[in-house]
């Protein structure tokens, strides 16, 4: 029993010892192996490799993929003409020698964005600095994306590479600072009021004016109408005074006898008029006695 716990535990031991000394580098990563501290040998191809076992070596990773740096300060930069704005970019790079990267600038991908992040932002206000707005808007926009890339590739490529290549940097928005935005839309907001104020005064305007024609149109048309109603109303009236007395000429007593009956037709134009008077004294009824009523007339010798 004895013997086979010994076995036992000497093939666990040597499984230990075997897997302590196995790694597997994945084909998106590199292997760095460490001999007490010191980069001993970097591992490029995927698979399957074989080291001494802790404490002798250990071994890390680190991303061989190409990463994205993407901007995460929000402060103002100065353009030329002391405009405040903000640039947001980002930056696409990758390890390509773990052993300089590793000596000069960290042991993770973390280490490289943060540097990599302060010596890109100092590239773009260094050359925004030399430029206006307009520029940075226009189509000069690339070249200014060109410049800042000399600009970290002779950084990163200097007395000390970082063991970096850096594929490219490009701006993905500028604008002006957040007070300054506010500024603009305030002084826009005002001057489109001021417009729509001057529209709507001189609408207004317009509008009294036209109001005030057509008032004066209407009352000169309703004036020539008055006039020319009247003018035909006093020439049918006197047409037709003529015709009455021409008619009331040819029968004097049929005259009277119309004019009593017209009398009568205005005095009882309702049902609930009441008139008192004395039938038979009064020359009113006249007309309802039979002794008054109207004789025919002679016809008119030829």
């Amino acid at each position: 029993m004895n013997r086979i716990g010994f076995i036992v535990s000497s093939l666990l031991v040597a499984l230990a010892l075997l897997s302590s000394m196995l790694f597997v580098v994945d084909q998106r990563q590199f292997g760095v192996v460490y001999a007490l501290g010191q980069i001993k040998e970097v591992i490029t191809e995927p698979g399957l490799h074989l080291k001494l076992p802790p404490p002798f070596q250990t071994v890390s990773y680190i991303d061989k993929r190409l990463l994205t740096l993407d901007s995460v300060d929000t402060e103002s930069m100065l353009t030329a003409e002391k405009q405040r704005v903000v640039v947001d970019w980002y930056v696409r790079w990758r390890i390509a020698d773990p052993s300089q990267y590793i000596r000069n600038v960290g042991l993770d991908e973390a280490a490289g964005a943060n540097q990599l992040n302060r010596v890109v932002r100092n590239a773009f206000q260094e050359e925004i600095n030399r430029r206006t707005v307009r520029e940075l808007l226009s189509a000069r926009r690339e070249q200014l994306m060109s410049d800042v890339k000399r600009e970290v590739i002779e950084v990163v490529k200097g007395a000390k590479p970082w063991g970096i290549d850096v594929i490219d940097v490009r701006i993905t928005r500028a604008d002006y600072q957040d007070t300054i935005t506010e500024s603009v839309y305030r002084r826009m907001e005002a001057e489109r009021k001021r417009v729509a104020n001057e529209l709507r005064s001189t609408g207004a305007a317009e509008g009294e004016k036209i109001r005030a024609d057509a008032d004066r149109q209407r009352e000169i048309t309703i004036a020539n109408a008055y006039r020319d109603a009247q003018k035909i109303k006093g020439e049918g009236d006197a047409q037709a005074a003529a015709l009455y007395g021409e008619a009331f000429g040819r029968d004097p007593q049929f005259a009277q006898f119309y004019r009593s009956l017209e009398a009568y037709r205005a005095s009882f134009s309702k049902k609930s008029d009441v008139l008192v008077v004395d039938p038979s004294g009064s020359e009113f009824f006249k007309a309802f006695r039979g002794s008054a009523s109207p004789q025919p007339s002679a016809p008119a010798k030829k």
